[in-house]
């Protein structure tokens, strides 16, 4: 489907608009609702962290960063990892700094992505992975899983691989339904990766928000995988930073050469005091081990505040995201229904037909509870006090 603009200018993605996140955040804030659907925390990050920040700027770490990145963060970024999955990243050529999660992702698919190209995505998905795959004429290849799916059909996404299937996304702990990969999907994937010569971006940015003693498992964790693979992860999410958009793309050397050929031309470098503030806050590990627990207390907490509603839901398994199905509450599409209670409840979601291709109407809403316990309380109060 064409677009055209003036001149005879033709719009890239035709398809694309403003997306939900800012349509039902400027809704919230017109009818001054508590705004639980774009997922980011209401909290600041830790006094610690800003003090390095602090202290990085006044020492002068205020010009361009090398184009990977400060050494010291790849270093720990590389520590960090082996001691997690057991697979050890070269500091020198297989991390890269990036401009968050997302530019990690869009140049992760850039660098692979030809005309014609076929990429699997599991849906309901992340809504920057689709646009990235079309901007570089990739075509997307979609694995349809409901919003609340506990399993994943590998015979289908085996029948969906063809002679053009280049790579496949996966995204654990994943946005928005909050399931955990277990250590069978990803043995799978890399089965399948390997036989078809596939690869694979991982969007890994909720990796220590992991809930009920489960474990975040890695795609690093399977050497198969490992060598084939770009991992993408973000501080923003870790530290309660995401207005820093410092992330980062781990992938062996050949993968990371091309890589950085596009990130050098897309940012080149990511903002300098920063990077030299989270290598040194990064190096204590139990500023990212306590995370699960934080957040594990605020989806409990939620939980139990909407109990009374009769909505149907399984815990998030990770994230900061808990669904609802509201399916035997109201015939009301989920897109409709979310403006609705922004209007009248006070209390803004997103509708989670926004992360489907075709806008697939599962009766969801996601709910981001990465907010103050104050803030939870008074949403679900407010959540209680519908009439369905």
């Amino acid at each position: 489907m064409d677009m055209l603009l003036k001149n005879g200018t033709r719009s890239k993605l035709p398809r694309v608009g403003t997306t939900i996140f800012t349509r039902m955040s400027a809704l919230a804030e017109a009818h001054k609702a508590i705004n639980l659907a774009q997922g980011f925390p209401e909290f600041d990050c830790a006094p610690d962290l800003r003090r390095l920040v602090d202290k990085y700027v006044r020492s002068g770490k205020n010009q361009y960063a090398p184009m990977p990145g400060v050494l010291p963060l790849r270093e720990v970024i590389s520590q960090k990892v082996y001691e997690a999955s057991g697979h050890e990243y070269h500091p020198a050529d297989e991390i890269t700094i990036t401009s968050g999660a997302t530019e990690a992702l869009f140049v992760a698919i850039s660098t692979i992505v030809h005309p014609g190209d076929e990429v699997i995505v599991f849906e309901p998905a992340y809504d920057s992975y689709v646009p990235a795959i079309e901007l570089n004429g990739g075509v997307p290849v979609f694995v349809t899983l409901d919003p609340q799916y506990e399993s994943i059909d590998w015979e289908l996404v085996a029948s969906l691989v063809t002679s053009k299937t280049r790579a496949i996304i996966i995204n654990t702990p994943h946005n928005p339904t909050g399931n955990v990969w277990k250590v069978g999907d990803l043995r799978q994937l890399a089965v399948l990766a390997e036989a078809h010569d596939l690869l694979v971006i991982s969007d890994e940015v909720y990796e220590h928000i992991v809930f009920d003693d489960r474990e975040h498992v890695s795609a690093a964790s399977f050497p198969s995988l490992a060598e084939r693979t770009f991992l993408c992860g973000s501080f923003g999410k870790t530290f309660h930073t995401t207005g820093w958009k410092l992330g980062y793309c781990l992938a062996p050397s050949y993968l990371t050469a091309e890589f950085r050929k596009i990130h050098q031309f897309l940012v080149f470098s990511v903002v300098t005091p920063f990077q030299w503030a989270v290598a040194e806050y990064l190096a204590e590990p139990e500023h990212y081990l306590q995370l699960s627990e934080f957040y594990q207390q605020k989806r409990d907490l939620f939980l139990d505040a909407i109990s009374g509603i009769n909505f149907i839901l399984r815990p998030s398994e990770g994230s900061f995201f808990q669904n609802v199905s509201f399916a035997n509450l109201s015939d009301e599409n989920d897109l409709v229904l979310a403006e609705r209670l922004t209007r009248e409840a006070g209390v803004a979601s997103i509708p989670v037909s926004a992360f489907y291709h075709r806008e697939t109407d599962f009766k969801t809403l996601r709910f981001c509870f990465a907010k103050h316990d104050d803030t939870l309380l008074k949403a679900a109060g407010l959540l209680n006090n519908v009439v369905w």
